[in-house]
């Protein structure tokens, strides 16, 4: 599709192409009703999957220019709606649904994200369109954890080229697990479930080291992708480096479409920076990427000091866990 065109912020807080078609694909029905659709980045998509779509927008200025995407676009199974999606006199002019689906605003300045400060808020979304359809599905914010969600439905965390992106809720029949995560491109996903697991908690890593893709650990869902594996050893299981960096660690090679970045660790030696940097010299390193909490303004003092007299072609990635420093180099593919 053609680039969408909006100001600024209509811009900024468009929904990203791939995440709008996967999407679309996931939610492929005959009618729905996008509520809040804003400049459209999202009804678009919806209109390439489903027979007809029903965009809704109080902001004059924003679905002015979801109209003007739509007509560029060449599409013509898009009704659009000006005004509140919540009134009776813009319910009355929907048919029988298949699908709402509402991407509420949240408040700009909120410290920490609530799922109760959405609006419109789920629950009145849903008893407005009560005799619409059953079906629903939500964009929330992605720093919402899934205890933190009240609601009986599928916890979608989605990440893109790596990073945590979106979180989609799914009600009703489009339930398909408690909790699940997407990493795109690509669609490989994970789906929780009711089986019991136990997995080696590490203090150390063994010869090889996986970062999942953010969605599958905002998911909570790292011990049940290790348990999938099924190349499970002694020397395999969860290290947890810090509050936001999980790895997987085994003593064979592992492979997922849902592990992040590969690596093989070639040391494992005391938090001291004159003893990596020594390593880093004895070892043809030439760069290192520090993947540790370090204060902004302290990193390229630190990453200098690491890098200071190295010459080699390596590339070292640098890991912390309590006081050991974790050397490791990406693996080819």
């Amino acid at each position: 599709m053609p680039t969408i065109k909006a100001d600024k912020d209509g811009i900024r807080f468009a929904t990203p192409k791939v995440v709008a078609e996967y999407r679309a694909k996931r939610l492929k029905c005959k009618t729905i009703a996008d509520i809040s659709c804003g400049i459209g980045g999202q009804a678009l998509y919806f209109a390439k999957y489903c027979d007809l779509v029903y965009a809704i927008e109080i902001d004059e200025k924003k679905i002015a220019y979801a109209k003007m995407n739509a007509n560029a676009m060449g599409l013509n199974n898009i009704n659009f709606i000006r005004g509140d999606a919540l009134s009776p006199h813009v319910i009355t002019q929907l048919p029988k649904l298949d699908i709402v689906f509402s991407d509420p605003a949240r408040p700009p300045t909120e410290i920490k994200r609530s799922i109760h400060s959405l609006s419109p808020s789920i629950s009145k979304v849903m008893e407005a369109y009560s005799e619409k359809t059953s079906d629903f599905a939500f964009e929330v914010p992605p720093q919402l954890t899934s205890e933190r969600i009240p609601f009986d439905c599928e916890k979608e965390y989605i990440s893109l080229q790596g990073k945590l992106n979106r979180l989609n809720l799914y009600f009703n029949s489009l339930k398909r697990a408690d909790v699940s995560a997407v990493a795109l491109p690509g669609e490989a996903s994970i789906l929780s479930d009711e089986k019991t697991r136990s997995t080696k908690k590490m203090e150390l890593p063994s010869s090889y080291a996986y970062e999942p893709h953010e969605c599958v650990t905002k998911a909570g869902l790292v011990e049940q992708l290790l348990s999938d594996l099924k190349q499970q050893d002694d020397d395999t299981g969860i290290l947890e480096l810090d509050g936001k960096r999980t790895i997987i660690s085994s003593s064979k090679p592992l492979i997922s479409c849902l592990f992040k970045n590969s690596y093989k660790v070639t040391g494992i030696m005391e938090a001291d920076l004159k003893k990596i940097n020594k390593y880093l010299k004895g070892n043809s390193f030439g760069k290192l990427i520090i993947r540790a909490p370090i204060e902004p303004e302290k990193y390229w003092k630190v990453r200098n000091l690491l890098e200071e007299g190295l010459s080699g072609e390596r590339k070292a990635h640098l890991f912390l866990k309590d006081k050991k420093a974790i050397v490791c180099e990406v693996l080819s593919n």
